[in-house]
């Protein structure tokens, strides 16, 4: 039996018909006067509905209705709203990209998950909440993008806890018709739709929209009537089911995305693959360019490469899919014969050895070489990743692996609090969200009086603390106690207490339990009436995570025991709107990974944006942003190798943080009960963190690094059907074939090794380039101080030799120039690249010879 479908639509009035335009536009999770609108029309169920302005508009009751239509204030604020959101979507602006000539140049984003607002679970963490501030920066910087994900029907799992603590999952269906998501129409009015061949079979898969201001998020659905049962199932669940799932998913996102980005007419110069999920997505970039160019796989492969983006969030090989060969070819076998090409090519494109046959698929090594521009996600993530990949360019010095880094930032609009909001708007004006990395515009933190900083941060620890009574009680009644005992919640946690707040991912290495090292330790310094300290914890296990709930047990026993009642407490089902209230409430941001772990962390930049001091491990950002004014640093940035004994020191060290620097800092009040030293780390914090630890400043730092060399690779090497990329191919053939017999014979200091201060030192340097020539060549002089490792230059520069021409046997002659600034010992050593105009990046190659 099949049923027939109807769609049953709210009924507005006329006057209220734009709040379902606003409200299907994401522009309003980072407007507070839009939500504040919202709130107005009916504060309870807006909480009800879990801020989705959607399901609000379609459960006011009609009463409420007309008396939101004969509310002249309340209409006021309607006009008002609608005005802010007419001029935010027509003034557009648009970005010259530097280029010639005006070209259709967009950018295509690929994400596994969107974290955008609470009313839109298909999030599950970090990765998810930067997707999500990458397309709301590159909204309000105009910039054209697309987003590609898939859409989950029931997203990731919810949390809640058995009367033991251990955490359950459960998997509520998602209803796209109550949420900000429209289906993607064909040209009959029908919702669009592609297919796509998956191992054997066809599988239809649905097109759906969420507008993110002015950025358009495109999300894939297999949920079609047509499906079978199982296919209907891959886009059920975030992160759900075993490999096989996960392969259909990235594949639907990979191949699917880069399909239907064509499907709905746009032809992407720049190709933005976030995290090794979608790498799919250039291997059909790939087929595309071979079918509709005619051109080989390794020709299409250079054009593809040059112009896709990869970044990297893992900082340990753990972390990575890996897909067994026998996977790949029950997914892969027709695809690839279809490009005339094998499994065995795929597979030998993602191993680290291309010869290991027994070595599984990897996805960040198949998107590593098949993008040209990669890049870390913060400066230690960037060192620690070239570590990681070291055996794929075996022959490049590790820090010269063409891995770079953009540190990530935060879309601070969606993470202040409104009260915060409204003191920035006061005293730095309306810049604060439009230009959010200025830094005169932050410095201005510094004239906001004490007291009004104060009293808004105390306002926003009360309702953080109110919010969490709420919240336990709900917890304990929801497994079976009594709302006569639950009551004992209201006198949970102090307003006036020092708070700290630790709520991120609950995997082994983040540590949650770091303090419970010395629990009597603990316990004297939640015991200090005079200093009241408390402690509030939240956070998610993967529901495979074994090591990770049994951390959530620990804290949720340790919460139970005698004398941490009313003082530590687990909230459960982390969300953004339960990090929304502890990062505005907090006064202290706990973060203790075990270095180097964390890629980089996002969570204490939103903190630092509400004026909470970070207390952090010098791991991920927190080296970049940490300069002894605004925070703590735990562990001195040192690195070990006994995991236990690492621990042991550094929970010592947060507990001597606290006891001797945070709580005496705290406590300290002048004679109007005002902290002051205290609002002076939080000015100097704000004013240093913002400025820099922003999304608009790192959607600018991709564009700049990144999607302008890729869009002009793109430009360059896919004009006239590829012709410039087969000369790349052709000449990358030749130079491997004789790079074996390029070598530097002779170094030699015609003035000498010693040198005044302030001199130059000359090189030169005799080579041998077999059938090269020397513009097919960059011959670089490294130089720098020497450390106590005599064969390390621990500061290492780069200077261009020049050639001066032929000699014998086709030797040619080059030097150069070292500035001697400093006095001391000084390195130096020659390297000899291969140079092609077309080459993005020399050391892609994998090509040195040194002297």
């Amino acid at each position: 039996m099949r049923l027939r479908h109807l769609l049953v639509r709210p009924d507005l009035p006329e006057e209220l018909e734009i709040l379902k335009t606003i409200g299907m536009n994401l522009w309003f999770t980072w407007n507070p006067e839009v939500s504040r609108l919202f709130q107005a029309l009916d504060q309870d169920l807006w909480d009800e509905t879990g801020h989705n302005p959607i399901l609000l508009l379609a459960n006011l009751s009609e009463q409420r209705k007309r008396e939101i239509v004969q509310d002249v204030a309340l209409m006021d604020r309607v006009r008002e709203v609608e005005r802010s959101f007419d001029k935010y979507i027509m003034d557009r602006g648009e970005y010259s990209f530097k280029l010639e000539r005006p070209i259709d140049y967009r950018i295509a984003y690929f994400s596994m998950e969107y974290g955008l607002g609470e009313c839109l679970p298909i999030y599950s963490g970090g990765l998810g909440i930067l997707s999500g501030d990458h397309l709301k920066s590159a909204s309000n910087l105009s910039l054209p993008l697309i987003g590609i994900g898939l859409l989950y029907q029931k997203g990731y799992c919810r949390q809640y806890l058995n009367v033991d603590g251990w955490q359950q999952e459960s998997y509520p269906e998602n209803d796209f018709y109550n949420l900000p998501i429209s289906p993607v129409l064909d040209g009959t009015g029908k919702q669009a739709e592609l297919e796509l061949m998956l191992g054997n079979r066809n599988v239809k898969i649905l097109i759906w929209k969420i507008q993110v201001g002015r950025i358009p998020l495109y999300l894939l659905d297999t949920n079609h009537r047509s499906n079978s049962d199982e296919d209907r199932m891959i886009t059920a669940e975030l992160y759900g089911g075993d490999n096989e799932m996960r392969i259909k998913q990235e594949i639907i996102l990979g191949i699917g995305g880069a399909r239907a980005i064509h499907f709905l007419g746009f032809w992407p110069f720049v190709y933005h693959l976030n995290e090794g999920h979608a790498a799919f997505a250039a291997l059909e970039r790939v087929r595309q360019n071979m079918t509709t160019y005619r051109a080989p796989f390794d020709v299409a492969m250079e054009s593809v490469a040059a112009s896709t983006v990869f970044t990297t969030h893992t900082p340990v090989p753990a972390g990575i899919d890996l897909f067994p060969p026998d996977l790949v070819r029950k997914y892969f076998t027709g695809y690839m014969e279809s490009l005339g090409l094998s499994v065995k090519d795929l597979l030998a494109l993602g191993r680290e050895d291309p010869h290991d046959e027994s070595s599984p698929l990897s996805m960040a090594v198949l998107a590593l070489r098949l993008s040209r521009g990669v890049n870390a996600v913060s400066e230690l993530h960037s060192r620690e990743s070239k570590k990681m990949w070291r055996n794929i360019w075996h022959d490049v010095e590790e820090e010269d692996i063409p891995i770079g880094y953009v540190t990530n930032g935060v879309h601070i609009p969606s993470y202040v609090s409104k009260e915060m909001a409204d003191l920035f708007v006061r005293y730095l004006g309306d810049g604060w969200i439009e230009d959010p990395d200025n830094k005169k515009i932050w410095s201005r933190i510094h004239n906001i009086p004490h007291d009004e900083l104060w009293t808004v941060h105390e306002t926003r620890r009360e309702r953080l603390v109110a919010f969490c009574r709420r919240r336990l009680f709900r917890q304990t009644t929801a497994v079976g106690e009594s709302i006569l005992d639950a009551m004992r919640f209201r006198e949970y946690l102090n307003p006036e207490a020092l708070t700290i707040g630790f709520a991120r991912r609950f995997a082994p290495y983040k540590r949650a339990n770091l303090l419970f090292q010395d629990p009597e330790r603990l316990l004297r310094l939640v015991s200090d009436k005079r200093h009241p300290v408390q402690f509030i914890f939240a956070g998610k296990a993967h529901p495979k995570d074994q090591l990770g709930k049994e951390l959530i047990k620990m804290v949720v026993h340790q919460s139970r025991m005698e004398g941490f009642q009313r003082k530590l407490v687990f909230l459960e089902d982390y969300d953004i709107n339960v990090a929304r209230y502890l990062v505005q409430g907090v006064d202290v941001w706990l973060n203790t990974p075990r270095r180097p772990m964390e890629a980089c962390g996002t969570s204490g930049m939103k903190a630092a944006a509400n004026g909470v001091l970070n207390l952090s491990v010098l791991d991920g950002w927190w080296p970049e942003a940490y300069d002894t004014s605004n925070g703590w640093a735990i562990g001195g940035g040192r690195d070990y190798v006994d995991q236990e004994y690492q621990d042991k020191v550094e929970a010592e060290e947060t507990f001597d943080i606290l006891e001797k620097e945070v709580m005496p800092l705290f406590f300290d009040r002048g004679p109007d009960g005002l902290p002051h030293r205290w609002i002076e780390m939080m000015k100097n914090s704000m004013a240093s963190i913002c400025v820099h630890f922003n999304s608009h400043r790192m959607v600018e730092e991709y564009l700049e690094d990144y999607y302008l060399t890729a869009g002009l690779a793109h430009q360059i090497l896919g004009e006239n059907r590829l012709v410039r990329a087969r000369a790349l191919r052709d000449w990358k053939q030749k130079v491997r074939s004789l790079w074996k017999d390029v070598k530097i014979l002779e170094v030699s200091l015609p003035r000498g090794d010693r040198v005044a201060l302030g001199e130059d030192l000359e090189v030169t340097a005799a080579i041998r380039l077999g059938g090269l020539s020397d513009r097919e060549v960059v011959v670089d002089l490294c130089h720098g101080p020497v450390g106590q490792d005599p064969d390390k230059i621990i500061d290492r520069h780069t200077t261009v030799m020049a050639s001066n021409g032929g000699g014998s046997d086709g030797v040619l002659h080059f030097k150069g120039t070292v500035h001697c600034q400093e006095t001391g010992v000084y390195a130096y050593r020659i390297r000899v690249l291969p140079f092609h105009p077309y080459l993005m990046n020399p050391l892609s190659m994998n090509l040195v010879a040194w002297d």
